[in-house]
């Protein structure tokens, strides 16, 4: 069976049409590389864009700060984590554009001449700090599986219940 390229467009765009989103245009798509700020909820600011890692869903778990630096930063585990791994410059690869005008992206951190760097998606899931969504890549799907047959993170014992002395 053979299709044609405007068929193959078509198919290709409805791959990556994801719920509540819109595909970018080809002259949107300019790469996103700055410093990061990490909000509560675990969404990123990159160069005045509010961005969210495509194909994460990240759930809502106890309040935790990160005192062993200055500024202090408080958030859910997954945005502490999150903004411990940053520490600096991303490199943001956006896929759609919200309604609200967020984009959705794949970022990474780490990243060189040779290489992409660390997929900070694959990095959260892989820890049990972030589920994969639906339409995520195959691979996330695969990470969220190993962290949870390893009881990792949210998979774990639940650590905002434990008591303090």
């Amino acid at each position: 069976m053979k299709f044609s390229p405007r068929w193959l467009s078509l198919i290709l765009a409805l791959a990556l049409l994801a719920p509540g989103s819109t595909v970018l245009a080809r002259a949107e798509t300019n790469d996103i590389v700055g410093a990061a700020a990490v909000y509560a909820d675990g969404t990123l600011r990159v160069r005045g864009h509010r961005v969210h890692l495509y194909g994460v869903y990240i759930p809502a778990t106890g309040k935790q700060c990160r005192t062993f630096v200055n500024p202090i930063y408080c958030g859910n585990r997954t945005a502490v984590a999150l903004d411990s791994k940053i520490m600096g410059f991303v490199f943001c690869r956006p896929v759609s554009r919200n309604v609200d005008g967020s984009l959705n992206a794949f970022c990474f951190v780490n990243r060189t001449f040779h290489s992409y760097g660390e997929d900070l998606g694959a990095y959260l899931i892989a820890r049990g700090l972030a589920l994969a969504r639906p339409y995520a890549p195959f691979e996330y799907v695969a990470l969220e599986r190993i962290a949870q047959t390893r009881e990792l993170g949210i998979w774990g014992f639940p650590v905002d219940s434990i008591i303090r002395r």
